[in-house]
């Protein structure tokens, strides 16, 4: 007979379970972390000859660490950050992207990680 143990979730609505819930998201938030960040990785190694504005600045806020990500649902771009920018990336956002007219904003926030990537 086979021993191994099988992990079920516990009953819902005990306490047991909503931990259970809390690990479950946590993972899930590390792991699109984790994905954000290699694709971050490669979005700042691509050819730099047809760069545009937009694309130079998303790949400069990512490279000093930013952690901002955009969501973009039915073309509308919102940026989501659940975690603290380094003070440098936070400084670059705030004085080189945060000034700029909304539709140049829009077209940086576009090249961010979006919160749909796995």
């Amino acid at each position: 007979m086979n021993t191994s143990k099988i992990s079920t979730p516990p009953e819902s609505g005990t306490d047991d379970a909503r931990s259970f819930d809390t690990q479950r998201a946590e993972v899930d938030r590390q792991r699109a972390s984790d994905a954000a960040r290699r694709n971050a990785g490669s979005t700042l190694h691509r050819d730099t000859s047809a760069e545009t504005p937009s694309l130079k600045l998303a790949k400069e806020y990512l490279s000093l660490g930013g952690r901002r990500r955009s969501k973009i649902d039915d073309n509308i771009t919102t940026v989501r950050q659940w975690e603290e920018d380094p003070p440098a990336a936070e400084r670059f956002w705030q004085e080189r992207v945060g000034t700029l007219p909304k539709n140049e904003r829009k077209q940086v926030e576009d090249f961010l990680p979006t919160i749909n990537t796995p």
